[in-house]
């Protein structure tokens, strides 16, 4: 996605005078720098700010796919290209007596952070911002420049950001930008505003105002990711939970603590209600059989940057309910065993494929914990929804699920490719355009998978559509089977229902090994 823009540092070579069009073209980049770059606003405005000089691109906002795995986005390079020339240009000016009201440079402040970004931060993996000696190389050289571009007459006018917190907040920004860039995917109009909504979890939908004061207070306010299951709840969960910002000393050249280590999935419904309460709140010895040391939880360990995720939290035991929202009102625990109050810093991520409203109606799940959970709210889409509002974006899941079964490294692509087209083909053939995908994205994993180990994937018969009748039965209404396909997934579904292929046989009327054969054939 990223690389290093050749973009000019300063200079003393003569350049024209700031004029009314400049100001206009400083104030849409101004715009630009601080919209969602998952919005379609952000489009528009590149469109704006570039003029004919805009490459036109198939989406209707930023998403990972096919087309740009390999290169840039022109426009990306050409808009910090025009930024980098624009506020030298505003600061030469200022230089040579030009005067500018306030307006002008607080737009000039915002397009000098998108030059920032781009010139010393996105060719960086984020993972690099772990690494001390990068971190320290990284930040000199952004405050050098930033120095250059703040030491002009004129700017006094108004509040400048220290650069050690905007250092911090650009690096958020760009770490955001890749976890969500990264792990949601999807050109349709579903994925388009997932993204969006994530991004808006994080930054809120005023990013001036979260740089200025909410950087520090949106872990406060937990997120709620509700959705089908498999349609990757975690994912978004993760991209919040790496995304929070993360507090930079400018002194030391140092981040507090590691971006990459704040992450802490917690999956309830795999656990007991005293292992639960043990993992996410710790105990003190002698709490319980077994506690035989202190024991710091989850709680204790995610610090003020990181993001505890309670998958399946509509399952939670009434009495952990109780608990949990005793950390979530009041922002403290006490250790299974202990007294003792402690102060929670991090941010609670909760998920759930439940009908809230059903489990609070049948008095499983406490309202006014629901209410204080859906301070932020997400909803994933499902596969199905997805496919429906842009078919192309098959390929493209297929493919990303192909690279994480055989590794991301680059001999790999050729097999990837071609497994990708293999599973591509399969599935246009013996499921169609039409298949409701009923198990979500991980339904797609299984069926690559299915694939590259025996050529094939059988669905699961049982799986209802939304007419509640298998979806082999749909395609028969539809005209879509033929007689021998049509008994072969009649076979099929009456044996998963009885277990055998003599009750199956029995139930059918005809021979054991018609049955057995019809099903073996209809796995071929």
């Amino acid at each position: 996605m990223y690389t290093v823009f050749g973009i000019r540092t300063f200079c003393e070579q003569p350049m024209k005078k700031i004029n009314k069009a400049d100001l206009a073209r400083l104030k849409t980049l101004s715009e630009l720098a601080y919209t969602n770059p998952f919005s379609t606003d952000r489009i528009e405005l590149e469109k704006k700010a570039l003029g004919t000089a805009f490459v036109a691109d198939d989406g209707i906002a930023w998403s990972r796919n096919l087309r740009d795995e390999e290169t840039d986005r022109p426009n990306v390079k050409k808009i910090a290209a025009l930024a980098s020339d624009l506020v030298q240009r505003v600061a030469q000016g200022a230089r040579s007596g030009q005067t500018f009201d306030g307006h002008v440079w607080e737009n000039y402040c915002d397009v000098v952070a998108y030059v920032l970004i781009y010139r010393h931060l996105v060719h960086l993996h984020p993972d690099e911002f772990s690494k001390g000696p990068v971190t320290r190389k990284t930040y000199d050289a952004f405050q050098n420049d930033y120095r250059a571009f703040i030491d002009v007459p004129g700017i006094e006018q108004i509040v400048i950001q220290p650069p050690g917190h905007l250092f911090a907040c650009l690096c958020q920004v760009h770490r955001a930008f890749y976890n969500i860039f990264y792990f949601i995917l999807g050109d349709s109009l579903p994925s388009v505003q997932l993204r969006r909504g994530v991004w808006e979890s994080v930054f809120t939908n005023n990013m001036r105002r979260y740089q200025r004061t909410l950087f520090n207070r949106m872990s406060t306010l937990p997120t709620l990711i509700t959705g089908p299951s498999g349609t990757g709840k975690e994912l978004v969960a993760r991209a919040i939970g790496l995304s929070q910002y993360t507090p930079f000393d400018a002194t030391k050249k140092c981040f507090a603590g590691d971006c990459n280590d704040r992450f802490f999935p917690l999956n309830l419904s795999a656990m007991s209600e005293t292992l639960i309460e043990s993992e996410l709140f710790g105990h003190r010895k002698g709490a319980f059989t077994g506690a035989i040391t202190n024991r710091d939880g989850w709680l204790a360990k995610c610090k003020s940057h990181g993001g505890i995720f309670l998958d399946e939290i509509g399952e939670l035991a009434p009495s952990l309910q109780v608990k949990l929202l005793r950390v979530v009102q009041q922002r403290t625990y006490s250790p299974l065993g202990s007294t003792d109050e402690f102060k929670f810093e991090g941010k609670i991520i909760g998920a759930t494929n439940r009908d809230m409203e059903a489990e609070i109606s049948g008095g499983n799940f406490r309202a006014d914990l629901y209410f204080r959970l859906c301070a932020d709210r997400i909803q994933t889409p499902s596969l199905g929804d997805l496919l429906r509002h842009h078919p192309e974006d098959l390929r493209s899941l297929v493919y990303f699920v192909c690279q994480r079964l055989m590794g991301d490294e680059s001999e790999n692509k050729h097999d990837a490719d071609g497994l990708t087209q293999q599973t591509v083909d399969w599935i246009g053939v013996n499921l169609g355009d039409d298949y409701p995908w009923p198990g979500n994205i991980r339904e797609l994993e299984q069926c690559v998978s299915g694939i590259m180990i025996r050529g094939r994937y059988v669905p699961t018969t049982t799986v209802k559509t939304e007419n509640n009748n298998p979806f082999w039965i749909q395609k028969a209404v539809s005209g879509d089977l033929n007689a021998d396909q049509l008994l072969q997934n009649y076979c099929r579904w009456i044996y998963e229902k009885v277990g055998s292929y003599d009750g199956a046989a029995r139930r059918l009327g005809i021979d054991r090994r018609t049955v057995k054969a019809k099903i073996e054939a209809s796995e071929a």
